[in-house]
Protein backbone atom coordinates (compact mmCIF):
# COMPACT_ATOMS: atom_id res chain seq x y z
CA UNK A 1 0.00 0.00 0.00
CA UNK A 2 1.01 3.51 -0.78
CA UNK A 3 1.74 5.24 2.19
CA UNK A 4 2.52 9.29 3.12
CA UNK A 5 3.41 11.26 5.47
CA UNK A 6 0.78 13.54 6.89
CA UNK A 7 2.82 15.52 9.34
CA UNK A 8 4.82 16.71 6.07
CA UNK A 9 1.54 17.81 4.95
CA UNK A 10 -0.39 18.58 7.54
CA UNK A 11 1.93 20.08 10.44
CA UNK A 12 0.98 20.93 13.67
CA UNK A 13 -1.29 17.99 14.28
CA UNK A 14 -1.88 16.06 17.60
CA UNK A 15 -0.39 12.84 17.27
CA UNK A 16 -3.36 11.14 17.30
CA UNK A 17 -4.51 12.99 14.16
CA UNK A 18 -2.06 11.89 12.27
CA UNK A 19 -2.25 8.30 13.42
CA UNK A 20 -5.50 8.26 11.56
CA UNK A 21 -4.54 10.17 8.86
CA UNK A 22 -1.37 8.18 7.71
CA UNK A 23 -3.73 5.57 6.91
CA UNK A 24 -5.56 6.99 4.11
CA UNK A 25 -3.78 6.09 0.61
CA UNK A 26 -2.45 8.76 -1.50
CA UNK A 27 -3.83 8.47 -5.07
CA UNK A 28 -1.62 9.26 -8.53
CA UNK A 29 -3.78 10.98 -10.59
CA UNK A 30 -3.16 12.06 -14.43
CA UNK A 31 -3.09 15.42 -15.86
CA UNK A 32 -6.62 16.09 -16.72
CA UNK A 33 -8.44 14.36 -14.70
CA UNK A 34 -12.05 15.57 -13.39
CA UNK A 35 -12.54 15.57 -9.84
CA UNK A 36 -15.34 16.73 -9.16
CA UNK A 37 -18.08 18.57 -11.42
CA UNK A 38 -20.75 21.11 -10.33
CA UNK A 39 -23.85 19.67 -8.26
CA UNK A 40 -21.86 16.71 -7.18
CA UNK A 41 -22.28 16.12 -3.55
CA UNK A 42 -18.86 17.01 -1.75
CA UNK A 43 -17.51 13.25 -0.41
CA UNK A 44 -14.11 14.45 1.67
CA UNK A 45 -11.62 17.31 2.04
CA UNK A 46 -8.75 16.85 -0.95
CA UNK A 47 -5.16 17.13 0.10
CA UNK A 48 -2.87 18.34 -2.42
CA UNK A 49 0.69 16.15 -2.05
CA UNK A 50 1.96 17.35 -5.48
CA UNK A 51 1.22 19.11 -8.30
CA UNK A 52 -1.72 20.90 -9.35
CA UNK A 53 -5.59 21.12 -9.02
CA UNK A 54 -7.37 24.18 -10.92
CA UNK A 55 -10.99 24.83 -9.71
CA UNK A 56 -13.68 26.82 -12.62
CA UNK A 57 -16.73 27.99 -12.33
CA UNK A 58 -18.84 27.82 -15.76
CA UNK A 59 -21.61 30.68 -16.88
CA UNK A 60 -24.59 29.83 -18.54
CA UNK A 61 -23.29 30.85 -22.06
CA UNK A 62 -20.55 28.30 -21.54
CA UNK A 63 -17.59 30.81 -20.51
CA UNK A 64 -15.05 29.60 -17.50
CA UNK A 65 -13.36 31.62 -15.28
CA UNK A 66 -10.31 30.19 -13.35
CA UNK A 67 -11.39 30.85 -10.02
CA UNK A 68 -8.26 29.32 -8.15
CA UNK A 69 -5.51 26.56 -8.39
CA UNK A 70 -4.62 24.29 -5.38
CA UNK A 71 -1.13 23.01 -4.34
CA UNK A 72 0.42 21.42 -1.80
CA UNK A 73 -0.18 23.12 1.36
CA UNK A 74 -3.27 24.98 -0.01
CA UNK A 75 -7.09 24.29 -0.20
CA UNK A 76 -10.17 23.92 -1.85
CA UNK A 77 -12.94 26.64 -0.66
CA UNK A 78 -15.42 24.23 -2.17
CA UNK A 79 -14.91 21.14 -0.32
CA UNK A 80 -14.38 23.23 2.75
CA UNK A 81 -18.31 24.86 1.97
CA UNK A 82 -19.39 21.31 1.00
CA UNK A 83 -18.54 19.39 4.35
CA UNK A 84 -19.25 22.60 6.34
CA UNK A 85 -22.45 23.76 4.96
CA UNK A 86 -23.50 20.61 3.02
CA UNK A 87 -23.40 22.32 -0.20
CA UNK A 88 -22.78 20.56 -3.81
CA UNK A 89 -20.19 21.86 -6.15
CA UNK A 90 -20.55 24.53 -7.70
CA UNK A 91 -17.38 24.31 -9.69
CA UNK A 92 -15.55 21.60 -11.70
CA UNK A 93 -11.90 20.45 -10.52
CA UNK A 94 -9.11 19.46 -13.19
CA UNK A 95 -5.58 18.00 -12.55
CA UNK A 96 -3.61 20.99 -14.58
CA UNK A 97 -0.51 18.77 -13.94
CA UNK A 98 0.42 14.85 -12.83
CA UNK A 99 -0.77 15.00 -8.55
CA UNK A 100 -0.95 12.84 -6.02
CA UNK A 101 -3.73 13.70 -3.67
CA UNK A 102 -4.99 12.13 -0.63
CA UNK A 103 -9.34 12.51 -0.15
CA UNK A 104 -9.85 12.45 3.92
CA UNK A 105 -13.56 11.16 4.22
CA UNK A 106 -16.48 13.34 5.18
CA UNK A 107 -16.97 11.52 9.26
CA UNK A 108 -13.36 11.73 9.34
CA UNK A 109 -12.83 15.31 8.31
CA UNK A 110 -15.59 16.14 10.54
CA UNK A 111 -14.23 14.34 13.59
CA UNK A 112 -11.03 16.02 13.50
CA UNK A 113 -12.62 19.44 13.06
CA UNK A 114 -14.61 18.52 16.23
CA UNK A 115 -11.48 16.98 18.28
CA UNK A 116 -8.22 18.23 16.43
CA UNK A 117 -7.58 22.42 17.08
CA UNK A 118 -4.28 21.92 15.20
CA UNK A 119 -6.58 20.29 12.03
CA UNK A 120 -9.66 22.86 12.78
CA UNK A 121 -6.64 25.74 12.64
CA UNK A 122 -5.61 24.28 9.40
CA UNK A 123 -8.18 23.97 7.56
CA UNK A 124 -9.83 27.30 8.90
CA UNK A 125 -6.12 29.27 8.22
CA UNK A 126 -5.86 27.82 4.30
CA UNK A 127 -10.20 28.72 4.31
CA UNK A 128 -9.55 32.27 4.94
CA UNK A 129 -6.47 32.86 2.78
CA UNK A 130 -8.52 31.27 -0.11
CA UNK A 131 -11.16 33.73 0.33
CA UNK A 132 -8.88 36.49 0.42
CA UNK A 133 -7.22 35.69 -2.96
CA UNK A 134 -11.27 35.19 -4.02
CA UNK A 135 -11.48 38.61 -3.44
CA UNK A 136 -8.27 39.63 -5.30
CA UNK A 137 -9.86 37.86 -8.60
CA UNK A 138 -12.90 39.60 -7.92
CA UNK A 139 -11.29 43.01 -7.87
CA UNK A 140 -9.32 42.30 -10.75
CA UNK A 141 -11.88 41.29 -12.80
CA UNK A 142 -14.58 44.24 -11.77
CA UNK A 143 -11.64 46.85 -11.84
CA UNK A 144 -8.67 46.16 -14.06
CA UNK A 145 -8.69 46.74 -17.96
CA UNK A 146 -8.14 43.30 -19.84
CA UNK A 147 -5.02 44.55 -20.91
CA UNK A 148 -3.49 44.66 -17.91
CA UNK A 149 -5.07 41.46 -16.11
CA UNK A 150 -4.09 39.67 -19.71
CA UNK A 151 -0.37 41.22 -19.60
CA UNK A 152 -0.19 39.91 -15.80
CA UNK A 153 -1.58 36.33 -16.87
CA UNK A 154 0.94 36.08 -19.29
CA UNK A 155 3.77 37.36 -17.02
CA UNK A 156 2.96 34.83 -14.40
CA UNK A 157 2.72 32.44 -16.32
CA UNK A 158 5.75 32.45 -18.62
CA UNK A 159 8.52 29.95 -18.49
CA UNK A 160 12.14 31.26 -20.18
CA UNK A 161 9.41 33.68 -22.02
CA UNK A 162 7.06 31.37 -23.61
CA UNK A 163 3.48 30.79 -22.18
CA UNK A 164 2.39 27.18 -23.03
CA UNK A 165 -1.68 28.13 -22.91
CA UNK A 166 -4.36 28.38 -25.54
CA UNK A 167 -6.77 31.40 -25.85
CA UNK A 168 -9.60 29.56 -23.84
CA UNK A 169 -7.04 28.79 -21.09
CA UNK A 170 -6.16 32.65 -20.94
CA UNK A 171 -9.77 33.66 -21.09
CA UNK A 172 -10.47 31.67 -18.15
CA UNK A 173 -7.61 32.58 -16.25
CA UNK A 174 -8.83 36.10 -16.36
CA UNK A 175 -11.98 36.31 -16.32
CA UNK A 176 -12.76 36.93 -20.13
CA UNK A 177 -14.42 35.64 -22.91
CA UNK A 178 -12.26 33.77 -25.46
CA UNK A 179 -13.07 35.86 -28.59
CA UNK A 180 -11.89 39.05 -26.60
CA UNK A 181 -8.78 37.29 -25.35
CA UNK A 182 -7.58 36.71 -29.08
CA UNK A 183 -8.34 40.37 -30.14
CA UNK A 184 -6.03 41.23 -27.28
CA UNK A 185 -3.12 39.13 -28.25
CA UNK A 186 -3.86 40.18 -32.04
CA UNK A 187 -3.47 43.58 -30.97
CA UNK A 188 0.06 42.75 -28.67
CA UNK A 189 1.68 40.73 -31.44
CA UNK A 190 0.99 43.79 -34.00
CA UNK A 191 2.96 45.89 -31.47
CA UNK A 192 6.02 43.53 -31.45
CA UNK A 193 4.65 42.57 -28.34
CA UNK A 194 4.46 38.95 -28.40
CA UNK A 195 4.19 36.38 -30.90
CA UNK A 196 1.48 34.00 -31.34
CA UNK A 197 2.25 30.15 -32.13
CA UNK A 198 -0.49 26.89 -31.90
CA UNK A 199 -1.12 26.89 -28.12
CA UNK A 200 1.47 29.03 -27.60
CA UNK A 201 2.55 32.43 -27.02
CA UNK A 202 6.40 33.70 -26.97
CA UNK A 203 7.06 36.85 -25.03
CA UNK A 204 9.12 39.58 -27.58
CA UNK A 205 9.50 42.82 -25.15
CA UNK A 206 8.69 41.37 -21.14
CA UNK A 207 9.56 45.32 -20.31
CA UNK A 208 6.89 46.59 -22.20
CA UNK A 209 4.46 44.02 -21.13
CA UNK A 210 5.44 44.41 -17.73
CA UNK A 211 4.41 48.32 -18.32
CA UNK A 212 1.14 46.88 -18.70
CA UNK A 213 0.44 45.12 -16.20
CA UNK A 214 1.19 48.17 -13.91
CA UNK A 215 -0.73 49.93 -15.36
CA UNK A 216 -3.93 49.10 -13.41
CA UNK A 217 -6.00 52.54 -14.52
Amino acid sequence: MTVWDAGAALPGLAPESLAVLDRLSPMDVPKGTVLFRPGETVKGFVVVLSGRVEVFLTGPTGRDILLYSVEPGQSCVQSTLGLLGGEDYSGEATTATEARVVLVPRDMFLRLIDADPGFRGFVFEAFARRLQSMMHLLERVAFQRIECRLAQALLARAEEDRVEATHAELAALIGSAREVVSRRLDALARRGIVALERGTVRILDPETLRQLAEDAD
